[in-house]
């Protein structure tokens, strides 16, 4: 992530939020809002950024952003009450 250049910030941003909705799916798949289940290591997003969206067009990474944010805060609600009581939120 660190490698892309500042024009390309948007994809960035797609990166972020993949992480942030695949953080949030875990937490609600795990019942569990242990640090190392909220936040895992990066490695996954950015391998779902290159599989899926490297070589995509402007558009197409705002639109999958949108998505995966949208994504994020409908897990968002669920995960709360386990970070909550984990003291993690």
């Amino acid at each position: 992530m660190q490698d892309i250049d500042v024009r390309e910030s948007h994809k960035r941003l797609l990166i972020q939020q993949i992480y942030r909705a695949h953080s949030m799916q875990r937490i609600v798949e795990a019942q569990s809002c242990e640090c190392p289940t909220r936040y895992p290591s990066w490695e996954e997003a950015e391998g779902v950024f290159v599989e899926h969206f490297a070589a995509s067009e402007y558009w197409d990474i705002v639109e999958a952003t949108s998505e995966y944010r949208r994504q994020a805060n409908e897990l968002r609600r669920e995960a709360m009450p386990f970070c909550e009581a984990a003291g993690n939120w």
